[in-house]
């Protein structure tokens, strides 16, 4: 991999930002001349040059005159910091035990102290190696600012060795040095050596070296040049000491570029400026120089020493700064001595990093505003480096910059590749140092690297840039070659969104899912998901940022947890067993803890990081790891979801809490190094946060978008599996904005996950449609200035080729046109060429590629295939060249298909197994596919910070979660996972510690279900941990079964407020739990199957079962219950119901059934007595259910443990007062009832009884609406079959009236006495209690009628008198109806009726008339409803029962109504209507009796109350009357379809039986209601033939009634003449029907012949009948002398004279031979007839004279009866005396 950026201090090359441009062209760095590319990235000669010795070569030049080594004669001086820095070195045998102990004494704090470090010693042990200790060894560590401050005076001070706060330094210091160096050797050969020693020792004497430190310095300089090892540690030394004391703290104004380059050599300039313009080296970056000159491969340990010593004491100077350049030159040094050591040690790393790295990055200051104070500020001491360049820097400045530095070239380390795994190869030690460097930088320093005010300064243009953008990119980059992520997660997740996701979706899930990946790498990716999962927060933002973001590739957190729970899952390889290595992470707890404990193994380890020695052991290991990981996920969950309205003191912030804020208290972050940050001054939201824009952290919007999103996803999976209906789905669901191809096309370039051969497919169809679509889709790529090949390559690589030639056809002419518009410089003389050549590069790119292809095509076979093309000319053969080398190179793949290839596969045979021997396939596939993932990684960051460079709005916006809410959806997308990983191990493995784990993710899980109401996942979750405890299979019971019921146990305690439906489970367990605990005690020994041995648990789990633990969890569930609420104590109970009633159906037939459940029903009743009304309602409806099942169980002693229990329950509730209204005491009565009626056990039932009677002793005074319940079970009592329990009943309810019937009145239960009592009347099988329960309902009205509680008083208002009619009397007299209709003894329904009249006759004057209209309509008229209706008559058993009570009951009902209007017909004569419309349904009944009976009843009604009848109610009897004649004339007789024949005798399918005389079936109320079908059946010819018969004979009844009201004088006298002409119409209406009938003899033959009749029909009575009354009506009316009468004379005698003339001439054509009868019934009439008209008065008799005259003469040639005679003689007698012709003296 090559590094980025050259240049050390120009950021916008280095890191990109939204306000730095990408330079148009390369720029070239600060110091020289290396071009940079546009990316950032340098040439390739730096990565080799990283993989180089030590040190590159020196060249030789001067420096003040003297000569020394120069490393860097041709690089920039940071670009040879960077690239001899990341050289590893070869080992060598040299121990580093020296080193160490110079780093451990050297660096034990980064920071200085302010005091004066102590005197030096007067001559100091060089030989020993002993330093000078630090002035700080012993001092508190400062703060910040405190080790920014200057520690000197601002005034210039004097160096006559009197320096370093005041403490003089011994000149013995530096003389001894400069003795030793001048009397060496090296000193006599070299004259600059000798003549500076000298120069400096004399200076020394004369006290004159304190102001000239260059001069002191420089023969100290010449000796570390030397390479006398004996020289180099004395001036080494000596160096050392003089920087503890600040000596070179050079005063001196100087010129410096920035940053200052190392010192330049005589002979060399630098690439900007000559020798002459450039200033002289600073004295610190010469001393700096001097120094790691030293450190060559073949140093001495002890020269390394020294020179480690030496830097350190520099570095960690307060005095002495060093910047940049230098810097780093120091810190390579260091870093090169130690990994280059032979024995490395952790403490010597973690020392060093608590010094220098600590100490670069600890300088700078974090939340601190740039102000006026900067770099170049006369009172700042380090003027010295500052310049024209750093105007407007401050020192903070520079100190960040200087952290960049470092930071950025420890990242640039850890990306150089491996070529070897070993760990001591110098390559892999220096990538785990410089990995460690990192990863410690980031756990300490976090809040500079998030810090906005943390800016960096490009040196070329000034430009700023935050930190953490400057080293985003390289960063990155060495995350997708290394994994130290979790504290780039944990603290810089606001800022790297799209980087972490580019990383996590690339890299580590990748390798997770990668089969030849190690455990090693699997076990240390899951080490570091599981840290985050311990961050509530940051897995929660995951979610939100990446599984709700559309534009994110992948649903992050939905993908890991499916793989954390596949490898939990996954079956080991092997069945070897291995010894399990412990656990590195955390074991699990009770309670997730407000931050979890640090993962380190080893005291030396970076704070936060983990051991990874132990990590991948086994495969077992993994699953557990990945087990934990799950269960850390669900801890989280739980802790920021469940405990929202919890304080920061419980350890869950609430969610009005900043949504930014990430210091907080429930934090499980495994580390303390985030806690720091509130100490460094302002919110801790200003290093780890940016506030949401304008958005609020809206659950619905995340979830909205969330949907969104898998509506996308499944819209990609149907385009990848049909493409039109995937096109269509995603137009309609609003993400392909149109159908305009240009759209589709778009969402065809930019949308990831879309399947290329499918995109291929569709635009490569025929279609005009997909043309365009195709079109749109080239013309959206970018060709312009690519070659030939690079665009092809970009054209290929956004979809798959189709196979059809023609389809590609279509994409190569596009290509080509496109190619050759977007390039005009081109070889090609037009598309046509560019077209061929692009199809010859797809043959070619197949040629080379493909591994079945035997002989491949050559250069010149390919420039020979392409001559001619280019419109009859060739291509330059080395433009075909480069093609063809470019594609023979690199094969034209697709982006995200292009997968490393494997090694290559062993070949058959022994030789290739012999070559194959001793290669770890499987390594080598990981690195190649690691190697591609990060390559690819690599170009997607690229392309990212290109973007991010030319992006308006920089990085993505990134939401920060606070609201508890989120973890809802993020379980559900999750919850099989979950489940899977957790039941998964916790079914195969019987280890204890992962069952714990496995039991704490289900109780976290559960508790996350109930809590947000996921009934799904709820049930799943709770029903697998009750399948886990073994109680339905006891002999395959473990003892983490046991644990896994005191799970379920402790679940129920604790979340039972949310558990709902999922209480059956827990209860269910409970029960079996005691069933266990019964067996294993050698009780329930018969439960078993018949025939098969039952499996006992073994007996140290039969004592586990009986455990203090368990037991007292069991009660606790039920004691608690009261603590639930009001809902879920109803989802509890309803669930113990549930599972009492399978216990009991489960042992119902035993002799000791189980009544475990049932018991804690009435446990838990009583703990939650204290509920209100309202909820115990509703409990009720479950209790009072469930005892009704087990009250009427088949096993009584089932049955006798619930009635008691129920007693007691209600003892306790009758405890409680009731208030009026309310109605609890009948509800929880109501199972007494249900019992008495369904349960047949005549024991079960005397029970219910005791039962019912103890409450009424025990609570009668408390007893409210529970008496309605009782007379409901009393009443149920009545119709048991055994005679003692009928007894019973009825002896407590004669009790209760004869006690206790004011309570009962006044608590409104009298209408219940009342049906009680009736229903004991209706008792047929025990006559003597009907008789005395009649006799008690008769003496309830008196004792109602003076009890004080019924109100009764002559002062009562209408409406106090309307109520108390309806609340006592009603009841009543409803009872008595009641046993008239439903009664079964004859005797006692007698009885009812005579009490019901009775009691109306007795007690109705004081009735109000609007109760006696309620009497007659709901009482009364619905005896007789049975005549309307035959559904009435369902209620007769049989035909016989049905008589019985027609012609006993009702008959006498309907003469007892008579008689009742009879008696009030003053109040009852407003109801007259409804009487006569029930005699009009009485007598129109084909029974003749009910019909003989009904105008019995009418004409009695009549007769009785015809002094009251009023006009009116005259014209209402009148009309019944018409109504009667109109409903019984019979039509049908004229029908001609009567007289036609049936074919077939058979009936048909709706066929009407004829019915016999005892059912009632009402006649139709109008002549054409039924009128005969064509095609009847002879039973339907037989119905209608009987209700003619039945309407002749009715209307014959008729017409003999009225005929017998109308001669009763008195009724007679009543009727208005009006009335009487109505009802002469209708007689004459049925006079003249039977006449016509009479007459018509081919009617009567016909209706004859088809059986109507045995004989001959007429209807000769019905006309001589009426004929008779009419004639004696009308000359009744004609003599009545009344006005009323006279005035109707002319119409009566109208009516009378045709009628008799009529009459007359028939009876004159009877035959005396034949028509017997008729002379017979006619007679009489004859004789009425001429009698009558012999008393006309005289002017009538003239008037008719001549009409009648002939008529009677012709009566004279007949044989007559006498008083026909006596009638012709005495008209005879009229005429001779009307026309004179008799004398009237005469005679």
């Amino acid at each position: 991999m090559t590094a980025t950026s050259n240049a050390v201090d120009d950021i916008e090359e280095t890191s990109p930002a939204p306000s730095v441009p990408l330079p148009a062209s390369p720029p070239l760095d600060e110091y020289t001349s290396t071009p940079v590319s546009p990316d950032g990235n340098i040439d390739q000669h730096d990565e080799k040059d990283s993989e180089q010795p030590l040190e590159p070569a020196v060249t030789s030049t001067t420096v003040n005159g003297a000569a020394h080594d120069e490393p860097f004669a041709d690089t920039t001086q940071e670009e040879q910091e960077v690239n001899v820095i990341s050289a590893p070195v070869p080992e060598r045998p040299a121990e580093r035990a020296e080193i160490i102990e110079i780093m451990e004494t050297t660096a034990v704090t980064p920071g200085l102290s302010n005091e004066a470090p102590p005197p030096p010693p007067s001559k100091p042990v060089l030989s020993q190696g002993v330093p000078i200790a630090s002035p700080t060894e012993t001092e508190p560590r400062p703060s910040i600012s405190q080790s920014l401050r200057p520690d000197t005076p601002t005034s210039t001070h004097r160096r006559s060795l009197t320096i370093s706060r005041g403490h003089a330094v011994s000149t013995v210091l530096i003389s001894s040095a400069l003795e030793t160096i001048a009397a060496s050797k090296d000193a006599k050969r070299s004259a600059p050596l000798r003549e500076s020693t000298a120069n400096a020792l004399e200076m020394l004497r004369a006290g004159q070296g304190g102001d000239r430190p260059r001069d002191i310095f420089e023969p100290l300089r010449l000796a570390c040049e030397t390479k006398n090892e004996k020289l180099m540690i004395a001036s080494l030394d000596c160096i050392s000491k003089l920087i503890s004391y600040s000596f070179f703290a050079d005063t001196t104004p100087s010129v410096l570029p920035s940053p200052p380059p190392s010192p330049h050599l005589t002979g060399r300039t630098s690439s900007r400026t000559s020798q002459s313009d450039s200033a002289p080296a600073s004295l610190v970056d010469l001393v700096v120089h001097t120094i790691t000159a030293c450190h060559l491969e073949t140093t001495p340990e002890t020269v390394s020493l020294q020179i480690v010593k030496a830097l350190l004491a520099l570095v960690l100077s307060p005095t002495i700064l060093v910047h940049h350049s230098s810097l780093l030159k120091a810190i390579r040094t260091v870093y090169n001595i130690f990994y280059s050591a032979q024995t490395p040690q952790p403490d010597g790393r973690a020392r060093w990093t608590d010094s220098d790295g600590h100490h670069v990055f600890s300088r700078c200051k974090v939340g601190v505003r740039r102000d006026s104070s900067t770099f170049h500020a006369s009172n700042s001491r380090d003027d010295d480096i500052g310049d024209d360049n750093h105007a407007g820097m401050t020192l903070n400045d520079l100190f960040i910059k200087d952290a960049y530095l470092v930071f950025r070239s420890m990242c640039r380390l850890s990306m150089n590749s491996l070529n070897t795994e070993r760990l001591k190869s110098h390559a892999m030690r220096s990538k785990l140092l410089s990995l460690h460097i990192v990863l410690t930088l980031l756990n300490s320093h976090m809040p500079l690297f998030v810090d906005p005010s943390s800016i960096v300064y490009s040196n070329s243009t000034n430009e700023a840039t935050p930190f953490v953008q400057a080293i985003n990119q390289w960063l990155c980059l060495s995350l997708s070659r290394n994994a130290i992520f979790w504290r780039v997660i944990s603290g810089m997740r606001t800022k790297l969104k799209k980087e972490i996701e580019v990383l996590l979706h690339e890299i580590f899930i990748p390798i997770l899912e990668m089969k030849t990946a190690t455990l090693k790498q699997k076990a240390v990716i899951l080490g570091m998901l599981s840290r985050l999962c311990q961050d509530p927060q940051a897995l929660v933002e995951i979610y939100l940022n990446y599984d709700c973001d559309s534009e994110a590739a992948d649903n992050i957190y939905e993908h890991i947890m499916n793989i954390i729970s596949k490898i939990g899952t996954t079956p080991p390889s092997t069945a070897h067993k291995t010894t399990e290595p412990p656990s590195p992470a955390v074991q699990p707890t009770p309670k997730p803890q407000p931050t979890g404990p640090s993962l380190s193994t080893s005291i030396t380890s970076v704070s936060g990081s983990m051991d990874s020695a132990t990590l991948g052991l086994s495969e077992s290991q993994l699953r557990r790891q990945a087990l934990e990981c799950l269960v850390t996920v669900l801890r989280s969950l739980v802790a920021w979801g469940t405990a929202s309205g919890k304080t920061d003191e419980e350890g869950i912030t609430s969610p009005h809490s900043h949504p930014g804020e990430l210091d907080r208290q429930d934090s499980m972050t495994p580390d303390n190094s985030l806690d720091r940050l509130s100490s460094v001054g302002g919110s801790v939201e200003a290093f780890n946060r940016i506030q949401t824009p304008d958005i609020t952290d809206d659950p619905g919007r995340f979830e909205s978008a969330k949907q969104r999103k898998t509506t996308l996803l499944e819209g990609i999976k149907k385009f990848n599996f049909k493409p039109k209906r995937g096109i269509q789905f995603l137009i309609e669901n609003g993400f392909i904005a149109s159908k305009a191809p240009v759209d589709i096309a778009h969402f065809l370039l930019n949308t990831d996950g879309l399947n290329k051969t499918m995109i291929g497919e569709y635009l490569g169809e025929g279609d005009q449609e997909n043309v365009d679509i195709m079109h749109a889709f080239v013309d959206s790529l970018s060709f312009d200035n690519l070659p030939f090949v690079e665009a092809l390559r970009v054209f290929l690589q956004t979809f798959r080729l189709p196979g059809e030639a023609q389809k590609i056809d279509r994409f190569v002419l596009k290509f080509a046109d496109c190619y050759i518009a977007s390039n005009m410089q081109t070889p090609f003389a037009n598309a046509d060429a560019a077209y061929i050549l692009a199809y010859s590069v797809i043959l070619l790119n197949t040629d080379q590629h493909n591994p079945q292809i035997k002989r491949r095509m050559t250069k010149a076979d390919f420039a020979k295939n392409n001559r001619g093309i280019n419109d009859g000319a060739n291509l330059p053969e080395e433009f075909l060249g480069e093609v063809f080398d470019e594609i023979a190179s690199n094969e034209i793949r697709m982006k995200d298909e292009v997968e490393a290839a494997g090694p290559a596969p062993v070949g058959p045979g022994l030789a290739n197994a012999i070559a194959n021997v001793g290669r770890d396939l499987q390594k080598e596939a990981y690195v190649l596919q690691t190697n591609g993932m990060a390559n690819k990684t690599e170009a997607l960051f690229k392309t990212m910070m290109r973007t991010q460079r030319r992006s308006p709005r920089g990085v993505d916006q990134f939401f920060s979660a606070s609201h508890f809410v989120h973890v809802k959806p993020m379980f559900e997308v999750a919850w099989i996972a979950f489940l899977a990983g957790l039941s998964g191990p916790l079914q195969e493995t019987d280890d204890m510690e992962i069952v714990e784990l496995c039991l704490d993710g289900f109780k976290s899980a559960i508790r996350i279900v109930c809590f947000f109401d996921l009934e799904l996942e709820r049930n799943a979750f709770v029903t697998t941990l009750a399948k886990f405890t073994f109680l339905n299979n006891l002999g395959e019971m473990k003892t983490k079964n046991m644990e896994a019921i005191k799970a379920l146990l402790d679940v129920a305690v604790t979340d039972g407020n949310n558990l709902k439906g999922s209480w059956h489970e827990v209860l269910t367990c409970v029960s079996q739990l005691e069933r266990m605990q019964l067996i294993s005690g050698g009780v329930d020994v018969e439960s078993g199957k018949k025939g098969k041995q039952r499996k006992l648990p073994t007996e140290e789990l039969a004592n586990e079962s009986r455990s203090t633990h368990i037991t007292v969890a069991a009660d606790m569930v039920f004691s608690l219950s009261h603590f639930l609420s009001g809902t879920a104590i109803v989802d509890f109970v309803r669930a113990l119901s549930d599972v009492s009633w399978e216990e009991i159906q489960s042992s119902g037939l035993s002799q000791h059934p189980r009544l475990f459940s049932l018991q804690k029903l009435v446990e838990i009743s009583y703990y939650n007595m204290s509920r209100i009304r309202i909820e115990w309602s509703n409990l009720w409806d479950i209790l009072g259910e469930h005892f009704n099942q087990v009250c009427c169980h088949n096993n009584p002693h089932v049955g006798f443990f619930a009635l008691d229990s129920l007693r007691q329950l209600a003892m306790r509730f009758l405890e409680k007062e009731e208030l009026p209204h309310f109605k609890f005491q009948k509800d929880f009565l109501k199972p007494f009832e249900h019992t008495m009626i369904h349960n047949p056990n005549p024991e079960i039932r005397d029970m219910v009884l005791q039962c019912l009677s103890q409450m009424i002793q025990a609570r009668v005074q408390n007893m409210r609406s529970g008496w309605r319940t009782m007379f409901g079970v009393f009443q149920a009592a009545s119709k048991v079959l055994t005679e003692r329990i009928a007894n019973s009943a009825f002896e407590i309810v004669t009790r209760l009236n004869r006690d206790h019937f004011g309570a009962i009145v006044h608590h409104g239960a009298f209408a219940d006495l009342t049906v009680c009592i009736t229903e004991f009347c209706k008792v047929s099988k025990y006559q003597k209690i009907s008789l005395l329960a009649i006799a008690m309902l008769r003496g309830v009205i008196p004792v109602m009628l003076e009890c004080p509680e019924c109100g009764w008083s002559p002062e009562m208002t209408k409406s106090s008198m309307d109520d108390n009619m309806i609340k006592y009397w009603y009841p009543i007299l409803f009872g008595f109806y009641d046993i008239i209709m439903n009664g079964e003894d004859l005797e006692v329904r007698r009885l009812a009726l005579d009490s019901l009249f009775n009691t109306l006759k007795t007690y109705g004057k004081s009735f109000p008339v609007e109760f006696w209209d309620t009497v007659c309509q709901e009482l009364i008229f619905p005896i007789f409803s049975v005549l309307k209706s035959t559904q009435d008559l369902s209620r007769f058993s049989t035909q016989e029962d049905q008589s019985v009570w027609l012609s006993s009951t009702m008959i006498q009902a309907l003469r007892d109504v008579i008689d009742l209007y009879t008696f009030y017909f003053d109040i009852l004569e407003r109801l007259l209507d409804g009487l006569l419309d029930l005699l009009c349904v009485c007598i129109c009944q084909e029974n003749d009796t009910l019909s003989h009976i009904g105008t019995s009843c009418l004409q009695q009604l009549i007769e009785n109350n015809v002094e009251k009848l009023s006009p009116a109610r005259w014209e209402r009897v009148t009309t019944t009357f018409l109504k009667l004649f109109k409903t019984t004339t019979p039509h049908q007789l004229f029908d001609d379809t009567l007289r036609t024949e049936v074919d077939s005798p058979s009936p048909e399918i709706n066929e009407v039986t004829e019915t016999n005389g005892a059912t009632i079936i009402p006649a139709p109320l109008s002549p054409s209601t039924e009128q005969p079908r064509p095609s009847q059946s002879a039973t339907d010819r037989r119905r209608v033939f009987k209700q003619i018969i039945v309407k002749c004979v009715l209307q014959l009844l008729l017409i003999e009634t009225l005929n017998d009201l109308l001669r009763n004088d008195k009724i007679f006298a009543m009727i208005p003449p009006e009335m009487l002409l109505r009802l002469m119409g209708a007689l004459s209406h049925s006079y003249q029907f039977a006449r016509s009938f009479n007459e018509d003899k081919e009617l009567r033959t016909g209706l004859w012949k088809v059986g109507f009749m045995k004989h001959l029909p007429n209807l000769l009575k019905q006309e001589s009948s009426s004929a008779a009354t009419l004639v004696h009506v009308l000359l009744r009316m004609y003599y009545d002398p009344r006005p009323g009468h006279q005035n109707a004379r002319e119409d009566v005698t109208g009516r009378l004279m045709p009628l008799a003339l009529d009459v007359i001439k028939d009876y004159n054509k009877l035959r005396p031979d034949t028509q017997g009868k008729n002379i017979i019934a006619w007679t009489p009439v004859i004789a009425e007839i001429v009698d009558g008209f012999c008393r006309f008065e005289d002017k009538d008799f003239v008037s008719y004279l001549q009409p009648t005259y002939a008529l009677l003469c012709d009566l004279l040639s007949r044989d007559l009866a006498p008083e026909v005679r006596l009638s012709l003689k005495t008209y005879f007698l009229r005429v001779g005396y009307t026309h004179r012709i008799i004398d009237v003296l005469s005679s």
